[in-house]
């Protein structure tokens, strides 16, 4: 790895994001199709397709080529035209790095957590021959990187997890410690990412929004969408004695924590996502990478 000692677990490398190709257990992941027919196309393929999938608001990175004239000229808004091969999936990572996630007690910060189990399941489909991009959800402006084939797009994905991670530290650094709710960022997904695509988000669940339940209804009848929960190592098992905290404004305080029963207690995050039918697991955030590839794998990301 290219961090520093001091720095492993706190900040996310673009290039070892990169690396983590290789903890891709292949044989259990369940690799994402290539298409809605059986067998995958094993030429290199050029250009962007010809099945237009959808119209959608102008974003960085987008190809200036690609603009609606008619959506543009009729909204007053530059509107891009999404273009898709018949054989080809879109997977869009969506990466929580809120306030909320800016914290760990073992190995990594959730957030750095987050970061790498969306890497691994952005390498999962890219290899499988789809397009990876990505949305961050932040204090900070959002992240976005278009979807795009092979090495290229994930390394497009992997330096924006860097670049998002960075400012989402600063802007914690110099006091943006809210959380918006996570349905603000939900519905930008809904206009990005192209009909069909696959949603994978990593989060913690912390501050969904009111209206959390109905936008992810909203997303399931256009999108595959799997959730990530991103879990610290006291939130798994949290130590039995008294620890000292400190809120936005005051004096520190103590807290006195009992014994975890959060091995009989169902977790109502998993409950809740569960309930409204969509696929979501665990990740532990002081998990090693092998064990991170096979939470996420286990997820059986399809396009």
């Amino acid at each position: 790895m290219s961090q520093s000692t001091s720095a492993a677990g706190i900040d996310v490398d673009a290039d070892a994001l990169f690396r983590l190709r290789h903890y891709l257990h292949r044989r259990d992941a369940g690799p994402l199709p290539t298409g809605a027919r059986p067998g995958s196309f094993a030429g290199r393929r050029r250009g962007n397709g010809i099945e237009i999938v959808d119209v959608r608001l102008f974003s960085e990175g987008d190809d200036i080529r690609h603009v609606d004239a008619a959506t543009t000229a009729r909204t007053g808004k530059t509107h891009v035209r999404t273009y898709r091969d018949e054989r080809e999936r879109t997977t869009l990572l969506l990466a929580d790095l809120r306030p909320s996630m800016l914290w760990g007690t073992r190995r990594r910060l959730r957030s750095v957590a987050a970061a790498e189990a969306l890497a691994l399941a952005g390498w999962q489909a890219s290899e499988a021959g789809g397009r990876t991009g990505l949305l961050t959800i932040s204090a900070d402006e959002p992240v976005f990187v278009a979807p795009r084939a092979r090495d290229r797009g994930m390394a497009d994905v992997a330096g924006g997890l860097a670049r998002a991670h960075r400012q989402a530290l600063a802007a914690a650094a110099a006091g943006a410690l809210a959380d918006a709710p996570l349905t603000g960022a939900l519905e930008q997904a809904l206009d990005l990412a192209p009909t069909g695509s696959t949603l994978v988000l990593a989060t913690g669940l912390d501050s969904p929004g009111s209206d959390f339940d109905d936008i992810l209804a909203a997303i399931r009848q256009r999108f595959t969408l799997l959730v990530l929960l991103i879990r610290d190592a006291f939130e798994r098992d949290r130590p039995t004695g008294s620890y000292p905290f400190a809120l936005l404004s005051g004096p520190a305080r103590w807290a006195r924590l009992q014994p975890s029963a959060r091995g009989s207690v169902p977790d109502p995050r998993l409950e809740r996502l569960q309930g409204l039918g969509i696929a979501a697991r665990f990740v532990d955030a002081d998990a090693e990478p092998e064990r991170l590839a096979e939470a996420v794998g286990g997820l059986h990301v399809t396009g």
